[in-house]
């Protein structure tokens, strides 16, 4: 029992939301350069951009948000653990960093209503 009390710290959440985040990432790129390949025919690029005039589509797209927000605040924490002196504030940038991820997809969610 002792060996998982590492998981419930804070870094511990950090991390793994940083990882996740990453491999989130890398499983949306190649659907990304799909949609960017159908740019040379209009017709399909153009259906395309229709599509993404679903509600729910626009919810992927918030979430598409918190997850860069997200994976960039991972790595931001990552170079203040390497750059900045050790101190006992490291759980107040944690969460500053889970807080700026979440005010960035509420902003998303509220710039996307029609």
């Amino acid at each position: 029992m002792r060996a998982a009390a590492h998981r419930n710290h804070p870094a511990w959440w950090a991390f793994l939301a940083h990882r996740l985040s990453g491999l989130a990432l890398a499983l949306f790129l190649p659907a990304h350069f799909l949609v960017l390949a159908t740019a040379v025919e209009e017709a399909s690029f153009d259906a395309f951009v229709a599509w993404t005039d679903r509600p729910l589509v626009k919810l992927a797209e918030a979430v598409l948000v918190g997850l860069l927000a997200l994976h960039m605040a991972g790595g931001l924490r990552l170079l203040a653990l390497e750059f900045l002196p050790w101190s006992d504030t490291q759980k107040t940038r944690i969460a500053l960093a889970f807080g700026a991820g979440f005010a960035a997809v509420l902003l998303t969610l509220l710039m996307a209503r029609p």
